[in-house]
């Protein structure tokens, strides 16, 4: 009977896998503490070999005649932007008779609106004395000229209005000679537009009373002003604690160096494209995780288990060496260095049924160092490895990192397990290696994951490889066993079977 199956299509991915991202950036956790480390450090040089100039402060309380309870600050604004101007500049740069130009002082000093009113002017100069002097320079310089704006002001609007009165006073004067020739006795006529004139003239005298009064206010409300715009806190140098500036550009060094060096690792791992968990390396690479060590010798306190771990590994490769006709091969991607110890140990584990032969073909000296070794394994070049007989019990050690001859895999092993380190390599070379392995024949029992992520919980095992896998190894044993007794039926002679119906006969 006929079966079909429809293959279920897989969800798509997302575009952003945070939980990888978040795995990948902890992972380059050296990068961005040494950049944050680095920010710390620089933070706190920059505090010690470049402090800060000596610099002094000053207050200036500064009077308005516009001043509104509802003010927004446009005022003291506008005061700041006169006190950045060339002509206070060189009227304090006159009073400490300095012969710097106005726009170099202007990069010196700088002032700050706090209040309304209250108007605060940094000043930066060689020595505290120095600074001191330039702020009070600078504060009786932009009194003196507001005062001046002041006066100016009140003076021009007094101006304007006895100029008005005046206008209006030769009005009335006018008013006045011609209601001087009427009379209204002789000519009951012009009554009405005698009355019309002396309303006129009512109306001229308020309107000069008015203008006297303004004028007067005017030059009165100036004094007030004046008095009002004036030095509220004396000029005085700014202190710079050395351990406090240090510790506060060390903590900006940190936090800018953390910042950045997040930033470089999340925009590395997303451009990078190189898979950390065990179930994207998996997917990449076709083939199920079988075991997981450590990078080097592990953690003081996790040699124990890394010991353990490597123990049951070579237990599990001696015995698919011990069970399979077919002579296995170890290939690694960015750990060269776990992959001899795991050779090494697999050939110290099979030592004891037989001659065995390790063919080195890393690129590197792992295993030429074992080569001398008194009581070590038989390691041979990979070019003796054409020497080798069939019957010759052998495993083979190479690369599957860019630059490797692919050809020359298959007489390393006509199977392999791969060592791979996390996160090395980019998901477009694991693709690389699975689909060069399948063209070379060369199943792929496992692979061998080096520095996995201590928190991935993430499956490593496919579920659709067991034809390959090194967990259906007993059930490819189990085959191959039933065609070994096939072929021995077969090959039985005809004489031998027809033995049974002989014996019947003769009976």
């Amino acid at each position: 009977m006929m079966t079909s199956t429809t293959a279920e299509s897989s969800p798509t991915p997302p575009l952003l896998d945070l939980h990888a991202l978040v795995v990948a950036v902890r992972r380059r956790r050296r990068l961005w503490c040494s950049l944050a480390v680095l920010g710390f450090l620089a933070g706190a040089a920059f505090a010690v070999l470049m402090p800060p100039a000596p610099s002094a402060t000053t207050k200036l309380l500064v009077a308005h005649a516009e001043d509104q309870p509802n003010d927004t600050g446009t005022l003291i604004r506008t005061d700041v932007e006169v006190l950045g101007t060339t002509r206070i500049a060189d009227r304090a740069l006159k009073a400490l008779k300095s012969s710097e130009k106005p726009e170099d002082f202007l990069k010196e000093y700088a002032g700050r609106g706090l209040t309304n009113n209250v108007l605060q002017i940094d000043v930066t100069g060689e020595t505290d004395a120095q600074a001191v002097a330039r702020a009070k320079a600078l504060a009786d310089a932009f009194v003196a000229d507001h005062v001046q704006r002041m006066r100016e002001t009140a003076k021009a609007e007094a101006k304007a209005l006895l100029d008005q009165r005046d206008r209006m006073q030769k009005e009335l004067a006018e008013v006045n000679d011609e209601i001087g020739g009427r009379s209204p006795d002789t000519d009951p006529a012009n009554s009405a537009s005698i009355e019309s004139l002396f309303a006129r003239r009512a109306e001229l005298n308020s309107r000069i009373a008015d203008f006297n009064q303004r004028a007067e206010e005017a030059r009165v409300g100036t004094p007030r002003l004046i008095a009002g715009t004036q030095i509220v806190d004396d000029p005085r140098a700014v202190a710079h604690s050395l351990p406090k500036a240090a510790a506060t550009n060390a903590a900006i060094g940190l936090v800018l160096g953390l910042v950045l060096g997040l930033a470089l690792s999340a925009v590395g791992v997303v451009v990078a494209d190189r898979p950390v968990l065990r179930r994207e390396i998996a997917t990449n690479l076709g083939a199920s995780v079988i075991a997981e060590l450590p990078h080097g010798s592990g953690r003081l306190w996790q040699r124990k288990r890394t010991r353990s771990a490597r123990e049951r590994l070579t237990t599990t490769l001696a015995r698919t060496v011990r069970g399979s006709a077919e002579p296995l091969s170890l290939l690694e991607l960015g750990s060269a260095r776990a992959t001899s110890v795991i050779a090494l140990n697999l050939a110290g584990a099979l030592a004891a049924d037989g001659p065995l032969v390790v063919v080195d073909g890393l690129p590197g000296t792992e295993l030429a160092k074992a080569r001398a070794q008194a009581g070590g394994p038989n390691v041979i070049t990979g070019a003796q490895a054409a020497s080798l007989t069939p019957q010759d019990r052998r495993i083979g050690v190479g690369s599957v990192a860019p630059g490797t001859a692919w050809t020359d895999l298959q007489y390393l092993g006509s199977q392999t397990v791969l060592v791979v380190r996390a996160g090395h390599a980019s998901a477009a070379w694991l693709h690389t290696v699975a689909r060069q392995l399948a063209d070379q024949h060369i199943p792929v029992l496992g692979v061998v994951l080096i520095d996995p992520d201590p928190r991935d919980r993430t499956d490593g095992t496919l579920w659709d490889g067991l034809h390959t896998a090194l967990r259906g190894q007993s059930e490819r044993l189990a085959r191959q066993q039933n065609k070994t007794v096939q072929r021995r039926a077969e090959r039985v002679p005809m004489w031998a079977a027809r033995v049974p119906d002989s014996d019947q006969e003769a009976r």
